[in-house]
């Protein structure tokens, strides 16, 4: 049984970390499980909905990033785009990151010198008049890039626990595998506020770098969000050596 409304609560003791999420999209592409199994550590299970299983693309801006103990005005802000998939351990369900391409290259540093998350340093840029968004991104030494216009429709939500909407935004939990040990890292955020997406233009070569190739260009599935302020609590580890 996986129990999607546990990771949603608040857990216990102070943050690590406090950042701000802006101006996320959602694109989200069914793919058969067989393709996802072997980018998946083992074991982690693919979550599904109603027996399918999907790839994300979630390109946003990233504010105020910084550690509990670093004033506010110390925080970075950089633009971020990630490609993960969803899974679940032991019944708690959450997000399995193919690449993380981000805008600062400490942030790239950081991440993969303490838990060799797969960080890409790219070129990222984000424009907004009214409504309407475009932003693009290019992989640094590679042909990663995204570039997708969209107009912001009208808002939706609360969402169903049992909604497709809920499976794929409401995410507190990471999971990787590091040093042959399963790993989870918990987030915590007021239910995002969400709006529709009508998108105008859609390019991206992120998840066939990351070996799912999928065989429609625009994605099944588009929302938005403007954004929800974040706290960040410490990695631990939840499973002995494989």
């Amino acid at each position: 049984m996986i129990d999607r409304i546990a990771p949603t609560l608040r857990p216990e003791g102070p943050a690590r970390g406090f950042q701000q999420w802006r101006d996320l999209l959602f694109l989200h592409w069914p793919v058969p499980v067989a393709m996802l199994r072997p980018l998946v550590p083992s074991r982690l299970e693919i979550d599904c909905f109603d027996g399918q299983a999907y790839i994300g693309v979630v390109p946003f801006s990233m504010l105020g990033v910084r550690n509990a103990s670093w004033p506010k005005w110390a925080g970075m802000n950089f633009l971020e785009t990630n490609v993960r998939t969803y899974v679940h351990y032991q019944g708690r369900p959450g997000v399995h990151f193919l690449s993380l391409d981000a805008a600062s290259r400490l942030a790239v540093w950081g991440a993969r010198w303490l838990w060799s998350l797969p960080y890409y340093h790219a070129q990222m840029e984000l424009t907004r008049q009214g409504d309407q968004i475009e932003y693009t991104m290019q992989r640094q030494r590679s042909d990663g890039r995204l570039k997708v216009r969209y107009q912001i429709g009208r808002e939706i939500g609360p969402f169903d626990p049992d909604s497709i909407e809920f499976f794929f935004l409401e995410r507190y939990l990471l999971f990787l595998e590091y040093r042959r040990r399963i790993y989870s890292g918990q987030v915590h955020h007021v239910p995002y506020p969400a709006r529709e997406v009508s998108l105008l233009e859609s390019d991206q070569s992120l998840t066939s770098c990351g070996g799912v190739i999928i065989d429609t260009v625009p994605p099944s599935f588009a929302h938005f969000s403007p954004g929800v302020d974040v706290e960040i609590f410490q990695l631990r580890a939840i499973s002995a050596a494989g």
